[in-house]
């Protein structure tokens, strides 16, 4: 089976050749993209996503085996062949051994060209129907510890064991924790998600374990616990670290005899569930404090994932932020706009404290304010430009700079927001909306220069904080 749209990297540094062979492959409806050298044809997989190389043996900047060996690190599913015109035996046998999928002396009929791309289109599809975590928008990378990451995933879902996953925040705990459960034998069952930080202490046990008509005041009705919601499926523990010690013991009946027993109710239920748990903070370092207890820390670390920080993953924060980018413009109906080269070197730069959430939230700011065709440097940092210093009677706004940058973690505290970045970031675009139209008196055409936007650009965040001319 062919893939559908499929597309293809030429590698040559004969540009006659690329464009000959482009011309040949569009006729049988299959795109392009050329590179004309080594270095090139890596920005070109940082950005885009490939069905199959072709690539010639002798390059400008290096060579053809340099290529398979980087495709083979770091985007083990793409098939690459090598063609050239100086082949031997030898020659071949490095190819193959460093992972080409095929190994072709030029020039090539356009019958055997068809032949060996339809083979490697066969290839690709085969392997996205075997690993569906390869192309899972949420685990999008080739970097060696998303490469593990999705080979630990698939051993966890045959498994029914409790699993307890690390990482810092915005690293998609809770994405992975209910993919371990979509690829599970519970997959049909019910995935409950409990954050133990985000409940009140005095409504834990209720929400927990459930409780029975007239139990205590208020309770008029019997209410049904988030454990018993779960049986038969997957129970997720975000933040397990702020369960308070009362709580935890509970947990830990409840896992061990799998049996619980509402407020109020004499009946014990039983529950068949499998536990998920995650944490950003250190489990052990905790119970040596005495505020987490060791026995449950046993129950529920039997399994561990540990998932990557954004900074650690080198190429992959280009191909999420290609990803994000494309998502973007599907969902607002727009055209997709590719970063420039300083963009990319800005976006490897950056150190991510907010990891791949915070990505997004850098991505869909720079489509929203980019009126150029090519995202750059500037539209990746929200500047509060100078003349915003000025005091209005509902808002003032002093100058200052919060672009994101390398030493962003080294900024002052008093920098830091208090309710999320996100949040954060839209008060300051807000703010800056409103300084402008109040400087020109709500004359929105004054205003878009002001701001060096376009006018529709202006009207359309308008639309989104539901700003109007004041009565």
């Amino acid at each position: 089976m062919m893939t559908l749209n499929p597309v293809v990297l030429l590698v040559d540094d004969e540009e006659d050749l690329c464009t000959l062979m482009s011309l040949t492959l569009a006729r049988l409806g299959i795109q392009t993209q050329c590179a004309y050298g080594l270095q090139q044809a890596k920005k070109l997989l940082q950005i885009h996503h490939f069905n199959a190389c072709l690539t010639d043996l002798n390059l400008p900047d290096g060579n053809g085996i340099q290529l398979v060996e980087h495709i083979t690190a770091y985007f083990p599913n793409l098939p690459v062949a090598i063609l050239t015109a100086y082949g031997n035996m030898e020659t071949a046998m490095r190819a193959l051994k460093a992972g080409a999928f095929d190994f072709l002396n030029k020039p090539l009929s356009t019958q055997h060209l068809t032949q060996v791309l339809t083979q490697a289109f066969n290839y690709t599809h085969s392997v996205n129907i075997t690993d569906p975590l390869a192309r899972h928008p949420q685990l999008i990378g080739e970097s060696s510890c998303m490469q593990q990451l999705r080979i630990t995933l698939k051993k966890l879902a045959r498994s029914q064991a409790p699993v307890f996953i690390t990482g810092e925040s915005g690293t998609g705990k809770e994405v992975v924790a209910h993919l371990i459960h979509h690829l599970s034998k519970r997959h049909q069952g019910p995935f409950i998600t409990i954050n133990c930080g985000a409940i009140p202490a005095d409504l834990m046990e209720s929400e927990f374990f459930g409780y029975k008509k007239g139990s205590f005041t208020g309770a008029t009705q019997h209410h049904t616990g988030l454990i018993v919601a779960a049986d038969q499926g997957s129970l997720f523990l975000d933040e397990i670290a702020e369960l308070p010690l009362h709580m935890q013991v509970k947990l830990l009946r409840a896992v061990q005899e799998k049996k619980i027993r509402p407020i109020g109710s004499d009946i014990e239920i039983k529950v068949d569930f499998r536990i998920i748990s995650a944490s950003h903070q250190n489990l052990e370092q905790l119970i040596q404090q005495g505020k987490f207890r060791q026995d449950l820390f046993f129950r529920i670390h039997v399994m561990t994932v540990a998932l990557p920080a954004l900074r650690e993953r080198g190429h992959d924060i280009l191909l999420l932020a290609h990803y994000f980018s494309h998502q973007i413009a599907t969902e607002w109906g727009i055209a997709n706009k590719p970063l420039s080269q300083q963009a990319q070197d800005y976006l490897l730069r950056y150190n991510y404290p907010g990891n791949v959430r915070e990505l997004r939230n850098i991505i869909e700011r720079a489509m929203t304010l980019c009126d150029d065709q090519v995202i750059d440097i500037q539209h990746l940092t929200t500047k509060i430009p100078s003349f915003f210093s000025t005091t209005t009677q509902h808002h003032t706004v002093q100058e200052k700079n919060v672009a994101i940058h390398p030493s962003a973690t080294n900024s002052p505290t008093s920098l830091l927001p208090n309710e999320g970045l996100e949040a954060h970031l839209a008060q300051i675009e807000k703010d800056i909306l409103l300084q402008a139209l109040s400087l020109t008196h709500w004359n929105k055409t004054l205003a878009a220069k002001k701001l060096r936007m376009s006018f529709r650009s202006l009207r359309y965040r308008l639309k989104k904080f539901k700003l109007d001319l004041p009565e």
